[in-house]
């Protein structure tokens, strides 16, 4: 299994419009094979103190593979392309972390 954190961060005022387009598209890579899970979170308010807050205009992508290669294949999926397309000039920044579990 791989897991996949995405560390979103949009430009200011546009996480909601992102999120829009993310969530039009999660129907689409669910669908796709080798897919355990693949949503999006924000931060949790109230939260603990102990809590590191990413802020208002991040948002992060939790995902699960069943291999690399379905991970590859949802890389290159059309329907990523578009997503990709619709948000670049929306995001400020984008961090992908790829683990394996231990």
């Amino acid at each position: 299994m791989i897991h996949v954190i995405a560390v979103i961060t949009a430009k200011p005022g546009k996480r909601e419009e992102v999120l829009r387009h993310f969530r039009a598209n999660v129907p689409a890579v669910r669908a796709e094979r080798g897919c355990i899970e693949y949503g999006a979170a924000i931060d949790a308010d109230p939260a603990l103190p102990v809590q590191t807050k990413y802020g208002p205009e991040t948002f992060v992508v939790v995902e699960k593979w069943e291999s690399m290669d379905a991970l590859k294949a949802h890389a290159a999926a059309p329907h990523m392309a578009a997503y990709g397309a619709k948000t670049k000039d929306m995001l400020a920044s984008r961090t992908i972390h790829i683990l394996s579990p231990t």
